[in-house]
């Protein structure tokens, strides 16, 4: 009876996937072990130690910077996802089921790895905590986050108004009451019931993908690298636009320091 309830909610679904795919190895990003490697590129070291205790906008790197950081990011993931499908396609129709389901979390896992990257690049806290299980506040901005990659005005809006509540803050961190039982809420639930539905096809046209060897993982390789790609970079566009890239004491990329 589970079963089929979980079958016939496809926001439940999509919740499923998304705490599997969270637990994956490799999955979880450090921010700060990530900010400190791929800034450290571009900037001096003060500005990397303020970008990590703080925000990069907080620090005065320049949204040029961010961006050109933020799309190596996506060149990198996209490869990655891209020769992964590929290979899961191998094995061809005696295994098929399993091997959609795994492709399947294997691809959200790297979804949710490109937007923790671009989540820090763009002046998010760190989403995720020590612990092995994902709290209500993160799943949700996660899939608010992947709402925005597919296209969805609606998770566009929640996420813009995330991060309007979080550039009042002065700790930042995310709202949890917002997130889950406040006015984000439904947004949150809306998004992932939407996204349960097109994970369903995506599986379904996947499946067909790898029902020939070699062929098949000729063309889910491919699949995977036409729709990531765009994804990834429509929620760099969307985050790199928010408040939260512009604090009131940056102006210009540059740092204004209080008069005290």
């Amino acid at each position: 009876m589970a079963t089929n309830e979980m079958d016939e909610n496809p926001e439940s679904r999509f919740s499923l996937v998304l705490v599997a795919a969270a637990r994956l190895p490799g999955v979880r990003i450090n921010r700060d072990a990530y900010l400190r490697k791929e800034l450290g590129r571009h900037c001096s070291e003060d500005q990397v130690r303020r970008a990590i205790a703080e925000t990069p906008a907080a620090a005065g790197i320049p949204l040029e910077v961010l961006d050109k950081v933020a799309n190596s990011s996506i060149t990198y993931e996209t490869a990655k996802v891209s020769a992964l499908s590929a290979a899961a396609g191998i094995p061809g129709f005696v295994v098929l089921p399993l091997t959609v389901s795994a492709d399947l979390v294997q691809y959200f896992g790297h979804v949710l790895r490109i937007a923790q990257k671009l989540a820090y690049l763009y002046s998010w806290p760190d989403l995720f905590s020590d612990d092995d299980d994902l709290d209500d506040a993160t799943k949700g901005v996660l899939t608010l986050f992947v709402g925005v990659m597919f296209g969805l005005h609606s998770a566009n809006t929640a996420v813009g108004k995330v991060a309007e509540m979080m550039s009042k803050q002065v700790a930042k961190k995310l709202p949890q009451q917002a997130l889950t039982k406040g006015v984000i809420y439904p947004m949150v639930k809306k998004v992932a019931s939407y996204l349960g539905v097109q994970m369903t096809k995506q599986t379904f046209a996947r499946g067909v993908s790898k029902a020939i060897p070699v062929v098949g993982a000729l063309i889910s390789g491919g699949l995977t690298f036409a729709s990531y790609r765009p994804m990834a970079k429509k929620l760099k566009n969307h985050l790199a636009d928010l408040e939260l890239t512009k604090p009131a004491n940056v102006v210009d990329g540059e740092v204004i320091e209080d008069d005290e």
